[in-house]
């Protein structure tokens, strides 16, 4: 069993920076590939960016390459994501996710999901 809780979203300008964390518990965390996806009122969930176990491995979505960074540090049971240049399309709730199979575009592939962290981005 993992329990994920996501921070660090908030309201910000067009073109600046946030730094979301995703807190996981249990003793696995490093055998799980993890992710970040996000949902705007009325629209489905979108991929953001997966991350391997080991970190060694990347994934970004086509509208956030060259912006977002996803990242993980095992030793803290944790997984980042660094949001620059932001843009107001950007504004949704992101949620940090894990799998225990390998890191996957798809949510029906997530097994464990967080209860999110709300972004907006005010022109």
């Amino acid at each position: 069993q993992v329990q994920l809780v996501e921070s660090g979203g908030g309201l910000v300008q067009a073109g600046g920076s946030l730094r979301l964390s995703c807190a996981a518990s249990g003793r696995t965390f490093s055998s799980y590939a993890m992710g970040w996806f996000r949902q705007a009122p009325g629209k489905e969930r979108e991929f953001v960016a997966a991350i391997s176990w080991s970190g060694g491995s990347t994934s970004h979505g086509d509208s956030v390459k060259g912006r977002f960074t996803i990242s993980r540090d095992n030793a803290k049971n944790t997984v980042y994501l660094q949001m620059n240049s932001l843009k107001p399309e950007d504004t949704a709730r992101y949620y940090c996710s894990a799998t225990f199979g390998r890191l996957s575009d798809r949510p029906n592939e997530y097994t464990y999901w967080g209860q999110g962290t709300q972004v907006t981005v005010s022109a």
